[in-house]
């Protein structure tokens, strides 16, 4: 899950790089999907440059998530076996 949590994230901000048409059903679902987590984010970092760094934290969180707490779940599961 959070896999394909991390290609949604690139996706979409690869297609913030090109302007594409906001009523495209990819678009839309892409933006439905990662907003919601995004925003937050958003509000919280500084502006500068117009650059938009939110899938970028998103994107460590997730890879934080995959190695702390997947690692640690899964030598949990080993310990108790």
């Amino acid at each position: 899950m959070l896999e394909a949590y991390f290609w949604i994230i690139i996706a979409g901000a690869v297609l913030s790089w090109v302007g594409p048409d906001p009523s495209n059903p990819i678009v839309r679902f892409l933006r439905r999907i990662t907003e919601p987590v995004l925003r937050p984010i958003r509000r919280r970092l500084p502006t500068g440059m117009g650059l938009d760094f939110s899938p970028m934290v998103v994107l460590l969180a997730i890879y934080f998530l995959k190695w702390f707490l997947v690692g640690s779940l899964r030598d949990l599961a080993l310990s108790l076996r």
